[in-house]
């Protein structure tokens, strides 16, 4: 199997497709849309790949880190995935914030993804959970992922849209009560409109 790839960036596509000549021979690699920005043609590309074998064809993927490739192997294992799949979550989701996602029971994060719908997202968040080894949350706590959750719930309830709470959520950070993150989530909030 090709565990990674260092050579020559030749051609990118918008579509997420580079072109990889490692001693003279060119690699077609399919990688996460963030990926393609890193990867000029011309420049110099090192890629941890996972070569995906089926009856009618080989596909080869590439990740510029081995966490992205690790998940994306997570995702594989997930029952309904397959790789189309897999490197669209991770075109959308880098795989902490995949991992953040699944820890806050993000529901509609999983939903931005294009191909996953509601009970997709809802298999994943429980399938994926123990893949990805995304820590357990004690209910009674009331502290990390509890917290998020119930202030995503009231922002959403307040009636914002799901991407104004995830960029609110990310800014304001994991330490705090309820009421405190929810307090600094409304100010930046009603900054930005």
């Amino acid at each position: 199997m090709i565990g990674s790839l260092r050579g020559r960036v030749v051609e990118r596509t918008a579509a997420g497709e580079v072109l990889v000549e490692v001693g003279g021979v060119g690699y077609r690699v399919n990688v996460p849309l963030g990926a393609v920005a890193s990867l000029p043609p011309g420049g110099d590309a090192f890629l941890y790949t996972h070569l995906h074998v089926r009856e009618d064809a080989m596909v080869l993927y590439g990740f510029t880190t081995r966490d992205e490739r690790d998940t994306f192997e997570a995702l594989l294992a997930a029952s309904g995935v397959g790789p189309k799949l897999a490197l669209a979550i991770l075109s959308v989701h880098t795989p902490d914030a995949l991992r953040r996602c699944l820890a806050d029971d993000d529901l509609a994060a999983l939903v931005m993804v294009p191909g996953v719908g509601k009970r997709t997202a809802q298999r994943l968040l429980v399938e994926l959970k123990a893949r990805l080894d995304v820590p357990a949350v004690d209910l009674t706590a009331g502290t990390g992922a509890t917290v998020r959750a119930e202030v995503r719930d009231a922002l959403t309830e307040l009636g914002y849209s799901p991407e104004e709470v995830r960029e609110v959520l990310a800014a304001v950070g994991d330490d705090g009560t309820v009421e405190d993150l929810l307090r600094d989530a409304l100010r930046m909030l009603a900054g930005a409109r």
